[in-house]
């Protein structure tokens, strides 16, 4: 199968302690469009951020650095090294 960027905004809210707490995440058709819903939510979470990747998702097989358009406020190490 070929392979398709995926385009996603993920939300974090308060978890327990200091930890946050991942929302589901919200499929865009674009990069644009993930960058928007993004910038919408951002004044309402903890932390967000917007994102794509490209793999096959019949294989599983995915990129290993997504492209990131959008990032604000806390997020988990994982979005904060990139």
């Amino acid at each position: 199968m070929a392979r398709l960027t995926t385009y996603l905004v993920q939300s974090f809210v308060a978890g327990r302690g200091a930890a946050l707490k991942a929302d589901k995440p919200m499929s865009c058709k674009s990069a644009e469009e993930a960058q928007r819903k993004a910038e919408r939510m951002a004044p309402s979470k903890l932390g967000v951020v917007a994102y794509s990747t490209t793999g096959d998702a019949e294989l599983g097989d995915y990129d290993d650095q997504p492209v990131y358009f959008f990032k604000t406020s806390r997020l988990p190490a994982q979005f904060e090294e990139q």
